[in-house]
């Protein structure tokens, strides 16, 4: 029981969740973890959130790193 109770929980697929990522100052290939968006609205919902964090984060005044949304979980 307890096992259907957590996948019923943990409803949002790989598919329909976004990340949002920044590079380093020091190392360009650097992938740091900002945020993750992974409501279950689903895969438009959260790809317009990352999309709009990203332009948020990047368009500050002297911001030298960028910022990048992907598909799916946070990977290293």
């Amino acid at each position: 029981m307890a096992t259907l109770f957590l996948v019923a929980c943990s409803d949002t697929s790989n598919g329909e969740i976004f990340t949002l990522y920044r590079n380093s100052l020091t190392d360009s290939n650097m992938r740091i973890h900002v945020a993750t968006f992974d409501s279950q609205d689903g895969e438009v919902y959260n790809k317009g959130n990352c999309d709009q964090a990203q332009l948020l984060f990047q368009n500050q005044p002297e911001i030298n790193t960028k910022f990048w949304c992907e598909k799916g979980q946070f990977k290293q």
